[in-house]
């Protein structure tokens, strides 16, 4: 009799203790599943919204304390005081191996230059210390729009460079001549061919109808797509003529509309 009274307690013991562990379970199940994800293309536009500042569109900031950005090394370029945004870096390091397979040489002669760098340039010039074709514009243009316009057929006016932003680089030489012929015309060649498949473009391609405005071609200047593209349509949002102050002869910036001329008037594959 007390067999079958304990084996009656024992029954009735797990039944009670059923319920509660299957809610455990369930529980458990509830917990684990796996959160929806963000759509990937919203976080990106936020975090680029919320970190990307007017003074960073504008390179009225300082790269070396930037965690953005990181040091190039002297295997890459032609001196180690040079910074790039870290993807721009990354992908260039791709890029320059693959060209060393093929026997091409890739070094960075100029890479992140802020605003009070491009200023320091662009004043140089613009009050004759530095002079350009042998002159001094002080002098030989005094009005300031052709002033403004001479200096850019060679140097960007602060505020408006791609090279504020530590996505775009200048390889091997600074001179169109360079690269068409010999060992250079390989090296354009190369790049043209293979750049896109690392990310980058040539912004100031061959003037013409498709390009009427902006700076003359520079097959030396490149700029890392997946993010300038980005940073161009900030600055095409959020940047006026009359943002562009701060230097000598930022007046002429709304006279000759730098920013949809020369900050916009780019090869129509890099926007």
């Amino acid at each position: 009799m007390r067999l079958i009274i304990w084996m009656m307690l024992l029954s009735f013991l797990s039944c009670k203790n059923t319920p509660s562990e299957n809610g455990a379970m369930n529980k458990e199940k509830v917990d684990s599943t796996p959160v929806k994800l963000v759509n990937l293309v919203d976080e990106n536009k936020v975090e680029l919204d919320s970190t990307i500042t007017v003074d960073y569109l504008m390179g009225k900031i300082n790269p070396a304390k930037d965690k953005r950005f990181v040091k190039i090394s002297p295997s890459y370029a032609s001196n180690a005081t040079m910074l790039l945004r870290k993807e721009t870096y990354e992908s260039f390091k791709a890029m320059h191996a693959a060209a060393k397979k093929e026997g091409i040489s890739l070094k960075i002669i100029s890479a992140t230059r802020p605003f009070f760098h491009q200023k320091r340039i662009w004043e140089a010039k613009w009050n004759g210390v530095r002079k350009v074709e042998g002159k001094d514009l002080s002098k030989t243009h005094p009005d300031a729009k052709s002033r403004a316009l001479k200096i850019l057929e060679f140097s960007s006016m602060p505020g408006s460079s791609r090279h504020h932003w530590g996505t775009d680089i200048d390889i091997n030489a600074l001179t169109n001549e360079y690269f068409e012929k010999g060992k250079g015309k390989k090296e354009y060649d190369w790049l043209v061919v293979n750049g896109p498949k690392f990310g980058f473009c040539q912004p100031y391609s061959p003037m013409g109808s498709a390009r009427p405005n902006g700076y003359h071609e520079e097959k030396w200047h490149w700029s890392f797509l997946p993010i300038s593209k980005k940073l161009t349509d900030q600055y095409r949002l959020r940047i006026k003529n009359g943002d562009i102050s701060g230097f000598a002869g930022s007046e002429s910036a709304p006279q000759i509309d730098i920013v949809k001329k020369y900050v916009l008037g780019i090869n129509q594959d890099c926007l």
